[in-house]
Order: C-alpha cells, then sequence, then structure tokens
C-alpha cells in the first residue's frame, strides 16, 4: 500500500465523525431484526409488541426496517393497547392501519375510555392521531377527568400514579391538542419532576431506582409539552450505553436489551409520540 493511499486513510478516518448514540443504538436495533422481518431479544424469536416498538424507535431515526410492516400485518394484535402499538408502528412505517383504528374505534364506550384502561386509552388517542383522526372530545374529557390531584394519571381508573403513564398521557393530550400551557399539562411536569433522582434518572414509582424507560419516557413528556427536557436526564441515559450501542436497564441491570433501547432512542433523537 502507497504511502498516499496510507495518508489518505488516515485523514478520512480523522474527517469522519463518529456515530452518535442515536445512530449507534439505531444501528444495534437492525441486528436485532430478523428473517421474518421481526424483532428479537438476543437468543429469543421474533415478537410482535418488540417489533412495534424497535419500528418506532427506527422511524424516529429516520429508518423504516424492510419486512417489518409485513411482519406487523401478518401478527393479529391482542388488546385494546396492543392495536394502537400495532397501528402506530405501521403508520410509521407508511402503512394504512385501518383495520386497528376502526377495531380501537369499536372499543370506545360512551364515556370516552378506548379499551378497559386508561393506558389502553392513552395509546389509542396517540393511534387515531398519528393517522390524523381526531381523539374525540369525550375520550379527551376523560383523560382529563383521570388525571389524580397529584397530577399524574396510572394504568387503571383506580390506581397508583406512575411515572410513565403520566408521561405517555401528556403525550396523548398534546397530541389532541391540549395546550402546553394548560393546567393539565403544567400539573402533569410538575408531578413528573418529582421522579427525578439524585443520579439524573427518573424513576417508575417514588423511591424506586432510576431507569432508562422511566427516564426515557419523562423526556418525551417534556418535548410534548414544549419544555427542555432536564440535561442531566440525558446524561444518566448517555452513561448507560453498551460497546454495542444498546442501553442498559438501570445501573445495575443490562436486561432486554432491544426492548429498552427500542424506547430509549425516540428520546434521544428528541421525539415524542406520535411521530410527526
Amino acid at each position: 500500500m502507497g504511502v498516499r493511499l496510507l495518508a489518505a486513510l488516515a485523514i478520512a478516518a480523522v474527517a469522519a465523525p463518529a456515530a452518535g448514540p442515536v445512530d449507534r443504538a439505531a444501528s444495534y436495533l437492525t441486528t436485532r431484526q430478523q428473517t421474518d422481518g421481526g424483532f428479537a431479544e438476543p437468543g429469543g424469536q421474533s415478537d410482535a409488541a418488540l417489533t412495534a416498538w424497535s419500528a418506532l424507535a427506527l422511524a424516529a431515526t429516520g429508518r423504516r426496517p424492510a419486512g417489518a410492516a409485513d411482519y406487523l400485518s401478518g401478527k393479529p394484535a391482542g388488546d385494546a393497547t396492543d392495536v394502537a402499538l400495532h397501528a402506530l408502528a405501521l403508520r410509521a412505517l407508511g402503512r394504512s392501519a385501518e383495520d386497528e383504528l376502526a377495531r380501537l374505534e369499536s372499543l370506545r364506550s360512551p364515556n370516552g375510555r378506548i379499551g378497559p384502561l386508561v393506558d389502553s386509552t392513552i395509546w389509542a388517542v396517540l393511534a387515531l392521531r398519528a393517522a390524523g383522526r381526531p381523539a374525540g372530545a369525550a375520550t379527551v374529557r376523560y383523560l382529563r377527568r383521570m388525571q389524580a390531584r397529584s397530577g399524574g394519571w396510572s394504568w387503571t381508573p383506580r390506581g397508583a400514579p406512575d411515572s410513565n403513564d403520566t408521561a405517555a398521557a401528556v403525550e396523548a393530550l398534546r397530541a389532541a391538542g391540549v395546550a402546553p400551557r394548560s393546567s393539565t399539562v403544567r400539573r402533569a411536569i410538575r408531578f413528573l419532576g418529582r421522579f427525578q433522582n439524585r443520579d439524573g434518572g427518573f424513576a417508575l414509582v417514588r423511591g424506586r431506582a432510576s431507569d432508562a424507560q422511566s427516564t426515557a419516557w419523562a423526556v418525551q413528556a417534556y418535548l410534548a409539552a414544549g419544555r427542555r427536557p432536564p440535561p442531566r436526564a440525558r446524561s444518566y441515559l448517555l452513561r448507560l450505553r453498551r460497546s454495542d450501542g444498546s442501553f442498559r436497564y438501570s445501573r445495575r441491570y443490562a436486561v432486554t436489551p432491544t426492548f429498552v433501547t427500542a424506547q430509549v432512542v425516540p428520546a434521544l433523537a428528541g421525539k415524542a409520540f406520535p411521530l410527526r
């Protein structure tokens, strides 16, 4: 190899920007796609929910994994939340989700709830708005009624509020047109702030250690509310990076790397749901 070629390669290596954490995480996720188009955890088999989360994460970085939409279309969803997740992913992949959206509409109760849970209603709103459909005035009123005095939301109508459901509710209500300076959103953001720990991360419930997914959800809620996410939250997430581009669940645990990474990527990419 000539001296000039070696010098050119050296210059190119210096000039080429190193892949950032989002790109490296996206590259990791692409390695988890299986031959059937689905995504799997290391050593596992393709899973529909994991495929939907991975597709959303990659779509947040401008990527559309080939075969993922076909895989999802061939896997019937289970409960209302799964149906909404499928619809969100299909829309992010550029596919129609008419069947899934029709099913969600059929599950709407007179009081506005969609499916059996607060959580299923939140995700249904995100799916409907991703497709450009109205959330429905009764459904928006239902979600606002389900906000606890503390400012948060829970999985079920009578459950204890947690950070994850609160963050998702903020995204859903903002997507439905609730103003960022409304008392509903402001109270929710104040509530979320109580879950940030000294390490910068957020916990699912107060008194628990920080974890990557709760932190990512909180970041997305701040983004949806038009607020700057706490800088220490991003720093916490970046400390959980692994050498292969994936993310740990927490400082102590490195489990389900595909799932964790898929939920971290949109937050680090600066995207809230539904993806625009």
